[in-house]
């Protein structure tokens, strides 16, 4: 049976066990004629928690455990034989054919067996988890509803749960940035150990083609990753060029010059760019912008490549143009009044007082918005392998083709490889260089917003 099923009949029992407890509540304190310690929704949230809380623990246990329970009982009954193999391979066989992805043939009568014991177990796991989630959630509501009196403290006791489940959530975030630091750390490491950080960070040849298995043919690999840093920071800071100057005027005229009318359609309108799929700007960037460039280059004598950094560029920056307006736009509606209302008195005109006195009180918030779209453009990737193309070179000329640090990642995890070769750990070894200067940069906007948050608060 489907989780979705369960996950309807336990948000009924909840809706039931809510309106349950508010009545029993309610009920309460008209029969013994005292007041409520708490309102009544909080004892229907009470009742609430007791029903779904347990039964949802059990749901995700239960969901996760079962299949590699299941398949431990599969192989303690297979034949020690087949045992021999790759056991992984022999599971996954099993599992295809319990599903009717796959036939297994009429000589293996041992794994046909195996089949049949491993949807028995699952018919059999999954009845059984019916059972005990729906039991469960029952217990949980006939418990809750028992606890509810006039002077049972349910908000006390909701509020606390709340709180235990926001400090969760805390530690869920926080241990998953972790997790994810320590992943790229011992991976990058690991690449080190195999290749000099200082060739990685500071020669300019890139070839990780390496030969797999000693009778392959293939290069000894080069790793010197400065022709995509190159390229990463030369496209991303024509996406900036281009969307900061433009996001930050539009939102100047949003906020202080724009009709009603015309912001009202104007900037949902804006809005809608930050919607549309990467790989739609990829196309646009493929099939308009980049032969539009490379025609207006040819006009003017230039030689431009069919793929360049200009071009992704470009579309990259229109793409960033909402973050930086709609965010610039809302940091600025927040200055207060008085500050205009100051300027005008001064004699300052609307332009002096968006200059002088707008702009400088809302720079923490548009340096917010600028380091967002900044790190956007370090870690996009389909406009330009759609636009720029894969070519490791070490320039600055915006007409020629170039490809980013994001674009060798899901190179080099594309395709058949070692996961412990250079070739795979050098993706971790470019991810790290990439949090650390997007953490860099972070720490850099955060020193400029508070040194301007302390001069205008």
């Amino acid at each position: 049976m489907s989780l979705s099923l369960i996950f309807a009949v336990l948000l009924a029992l909840s809706v039931a066990g809510y309106y349950m407890g508010r009545a029993a509540a309610v009920k309460a304190s008209a029969i013994n004629h005292q007041p409520l310690h708490s309102l009544s929704s909080f004892h229907g949230w009470y009742v609430v928690l007791w029903c779904g809380v347990p039964s949802l623990l059990i749901l995700v246990l239960w969901t996760a455990l079962q299949g590699p329970v299941v398949e431990v009982l599969v192989t303690r009954s297979l034949p020690r034989e087949l045992l021999a193999g790759d056991v992984g391979l022999l599971l996954s066989e099993i599992r295809n054919a319990a599903a009717g992805v796959t036939q297994i043939g009429a000589d293996s009568k041992d794994i046909a067996k195996a089949v049949e014991h491993y949807r028995w177990l699952m018919l059999i796991a999954g009845a059984a988890f019916w059972v005990v989630v729906l039991v469960v959630a029952m217990l949980g509501l006939a418990y809750g509803r028992s606890r509810i009196s006039a002077e049972f403290r349910a908000r006390n006791a909701v509020e606390r749960t709340m709180e235990i489940f926001f400090m969760i959530a805390s530690i869920i975030a926080v241990m998953t940035t972790i997790g994810i630091v320590l992943s790229l750390l011992f991976e990058s490491i690991a690449f080190f150990l195999k290749v000099s950080p200082v060739e990685f960070l500071f020669s300019t040849q890139w070839s990780p083609m390496m030969a797999i298995r000693p009778d392959q043919v293939g290069a000894s690999g080069s790793f010197g990753a400065v022709p995509l840093f190159v390229g990463t920071m030369l496209i991303a800071t024509i996406a900036m060029l281009t969307a900061v100057p433009i996001g930050l005027m539009t939102a100047v005229y949003m906020t202080e010059y724009a009709p009603k009318n015309v912001r009202a359609w104007g900037k949902p309108a804006l809005e809608v760019l930050a919607g549309i799929p990467t790989v739609v700007y990829g196309f646009f960037a493929a099939l308009t912008v980049a032969p539009a460039v490379r025609d207006v280059g040819l006009f003017f004598g230039l030689d431009v490549a069919a793929q360049s950094a200009l071009a992704a560029g470009i579309v990259m920056g229109v793409m960033l143009i909402p973050f930086v307006s709609s965010l610039s736009d809302d940091v600025i509606n927040a200055v207060p009044q008085t500050m205009r209302d100051g300027s005008y008195a001064l004699g300052a005109t609307k332009s002096e007082t968006t200059l002088r006195v707008l702009l400088p009180a809302a720079l923490p918030g548009i340096m917010a918005s600028v380091i967002l779209a900044f790190s956007k453009a370090l870690g996009e990737t389909m406009i330009v392998v759609m636009a720029a193309g894969l070519a490791a070179n070490t320039t600055l000329n915006p007409f020629e083709s170039v490809t980013t640090v994001t674009v060798y990642i899901s190179a080099l995890l594309t395709g058949e490889a070692e996961f412990d070769s250079p070739k795979t750990l050098a993706s971790f070894a470019l991810g790290f260089v990439l949090f650390v200067v997007t953490l860099s940069l972070n720490l850099v906007a955060l020193k400029v917003v508070q040194r301007y948050r302390e001069q205008y608060e």
